[in-house]
């Protein structure tokens, strides 16, 4: 077996940790003796520090809103949360392969109080593709739309699903 040698130094001798030529430290305290979970945290809060900038998204810019999709008593039902959206702004369309969900939101908030003004502004564009199985009834596709929540049902063929056993080994 090789030989190590080990150096301690003592803390007014050691190298410091930061990234070489910034001067920042890379931890603050010792990584040592550190909670796994404090760590992780720290580290969360430099990454949005770095790259806060970047999250902002400019106006026009996509977002995604969330979908469920499930299949059940032979319809295929597709639900979309479109909080602060009408029905004017969401368009569906169905293909005979495709749903599509496209729209756009708009908010805009304004405070004024006496000495204090805010006013705050977001736009986004949202395109959402599902693929539609086989044989459905793009024909009779239906879609609701209430308190912000889009409900779109398409009659879908029940499916036999073929079934194999496969040995394990």
């Amino acid at each position: 077996m090789a030989d190590v040698s080990v150096v301690k130094k003592n803390e007014a001798t050691a190298e410091p940790t930061q990234w070489k030529g910034l001067g920042m430290p890379l931890f603050r305290g010792s990584i040592f003796n550190m909670n796994p979970f404090a760590l992780m945290r720290q580290f969360t809060e430099e990454m949005d520090r770095t790259f806060g900038a970047m999250r902002t998204a400019p106006s026009g810019a996509l977002w995604s809103p969330a979908i469920e999709v499930t299949q059940k008593n032979g319809s295929l039902i597709v639900t979309a949360e479109l909080p602060g959206l009408n029905k004017d702004d969401i368009k569906v369309a169905v293909t005979d392969d495709a749903l599509t969900l496209e729209g756009e939101r708009k908010q805009e908030k304004e405070e004024k109080r006496e000495g204090y003004y805010h006013s705050e502004r977001s736009y986004g564009k949202f395109y959402r593709a599902i693929a539609l199985p086989e044989g459905a009834k793009a024909d009779q596709a239906a879609a609701e739309f209430k308190e912000g929540l889009l409900t779109i049902t398409v009659p879908v063929p029940e499916q036999k699903q073929k079934q194999r056993q496969v040995p394990v080994k």
